[in-house]
């Protein structure tokens, strides 16, 4: 009876069994050992030619593959553009004064999805444009509502989207049919603390999944709603303050592949990856580490599924096999990476960062010397292919400074802080360079590894810059 009651504990317990333990990082924790590297020919940089830099925003893959849609202020506004797979010039597919973003490529290929709103008044409304032609339909008309998030259903016939009233608090859950133009809401009179985000469509087109969080920004849930019966349910009920948001389906419509900070262990309170049975609400960790860790999506076969890990101000990209197993770090830049790409389905199949060959992965990467691009990642050869180029000719990366980790102790000697520093190329060390501290905002705000102008420059002008990172809000 013990052994059948332990291999029954170990059973019950596996759910919460850490993947693996990323380490922490090397750091500087002797002043001393900062160094000035030697350029040859520095350029001096001006606030102009930095602060051209172009914007890359949300984007979405093509259903063959081939193309990329996102969002850019190339042209002086965030307007939609596309680019090819492999590279290449971008093509410009909405010319407008007015700023646009969250593209969402149908899956038969027709349409590409994006809001819109007017002057800057934050009142989306969702626009549809025909990749071929760029023919443009305006899809809603609600000029007292904001409608966000657009997510077409696997047989793009309807949109689903976040949508809240000018005089309203709460964000509530729509969908609207392309043929018609009815819409039908999914949430209704939700009340003012709570807001529903982030609509997925399941694989077969039958439910809906979302997540509803509580204004605090501490807590959580994700619901599924069912089309054809008109209900919603609650998959994970919990007590107290925990964080549930949804990510993707799996290809089979058996599983979500979550966010959340409700591990039991060592790791509560941060942010890790974890399955959720749909049918028996049941959380099984892929991640339970003391990072903050974002879910991705699963492969078009099911069988994998990627994060992301901030890691001490470093963001890199991870997989694992569903069934388990090791842990593989994607060969991408140091710095700061995130996956990019839509959530939804193509014929069935789940897609959001991965191409629907599964061979290929949508990414964004940004270091201290390079500002946010585009990137594709290639899992056979692991290497990646840049999409787009956010620096303006003429501003060269070789002059800029890298970050360097450093850790030191607090003024009561109880904590370990971060910092990123900065030192200007080709100085001496003879204490007459001035230095500044850039202090982020917010208690759980933090200074990452990634591009900023206002560093740069500074920096290029000969001041040292040193960056904590205290972070109250979460526990140091």
């Amino acid at each position: 009876m013990l052994p059948r009651l332990l291999f029954a504990m170990v059973i019950g317990m596996s759910s919460y069994l850490a993947a693996q333990t990323l380490p922490v990082p090397q750091a500087i924790t002797d002043p001393a050992q900062l160094r000035s590297a030697t350029v040859e020919n520095l350029q001096k940089f001006t606030l102009e030619a930095l602060y051209s830099t172009r914007l890359i925003g949300a984007a979405a893959w093509s259903p063959d593959g081939e193309q990329v849609a996102f969002i850019s202020n190339i042209r002086g506004r965030n307007n939609l553009w596309t680019i090819g797979a492999a590279g290449g010039w971008p093509t410009q597919l909405t010319l407008s004064d007015q700023r646009q973003d969250s593209p969402a490529w149908s899956p038969d290929g027709k349409w590409i999805a994006y809001i819109s709103d007017k002057d800057g008044n934050e009142l989306w409304d969702i626009f549809l444009v025909s990749p071929q032609s760029g023919e443009v339909t305006r899809l809603t008309a609600k000029p007292e509502s904001a409608e966000e998030s657009p997510a077409w259903s696997p047989d793009s016939k309807q949109v689903a989207y976040m949508t809240k009233a000018k005089t309203s608090a709460s964000f509530e859950i729509e969908t609207i049919d392309i043929a018609t133009r009815l819409t039908t809401r999914v949430t209704h009179n939700t009340t003012p603390e709570l807001r529903n985000v982030s609509p997925i469509w399941s694989p077969d087109g039958r439910r809906i999944a979302y997540t509803q969080e509580n204004a605090s920004g501490k807590d959580s849930n994700i619901f599924f709603y069912d089309l054809a019966a008109g209900t919603a349910t609650n998959l994970t009920p919990h007590k107290g303050d925990q964080i549930y948001a949804a990510e993707a389906w799996s290809p089979n419509g058996k599983t979500l592949l979550i966010t959340s900070n409700a591990s039991t262990d060592a790791a509560h309170g941060f942010n890790n990856v974890a399955l959720l049975d749909v049918a028996g609400k049941k959380l099984t960790w892929i991640t339970n580490d003391r990072w903050e860790m974002h879910a991705g999506g699963f492969s078009p076969d099911g069988t994998t599924v990627v994060w992301s890990a901030n890691v001490d101000g470093r963001q890199g990209l991870y997989s694992r096999a569903v069934a388990g197993g090791e842990v593989e770090r994607l060969a991408v830049p140091e710095g700061v990476n995130a996956f990019a790409g839509s959530v939804g389905t193509f014929s069935g199949v789940a897609y959001g960062p991965w191409s629907r060959d599964g061979h290929r992965l949508l990414y964004y990467h940004s270091g201290a010397t390079s500002p946010n691009d585009l990137y594709i990642y290639d899992r056979k050869t692991k290497q990646s292919t840049q999409l787009t180029h956010a620096l303006v000719a003429g501003v060269n990366s070789a002059s800029m400074v890298p970050a360097t980790l450093v850790h030191y102790p607090s003024r009561d000697g109880k904590f370990t802080l971060s910092a990123w520093a900065y030192v200007p190329n080709n100085i001496v060390r003879n204490q007459s360079y001035p230095a500044i501290v850039y202090i982020h905002g917010g208690p759980a705000s933090q200074s990452m590894d990634s591009f900023n102008r206002f560093i740069q420059y500074i920096n290029n002008q000969g001041y040292l810059v040193i960056a904590p990172n205290y972070r109250g809000g979460s526990g140091y």
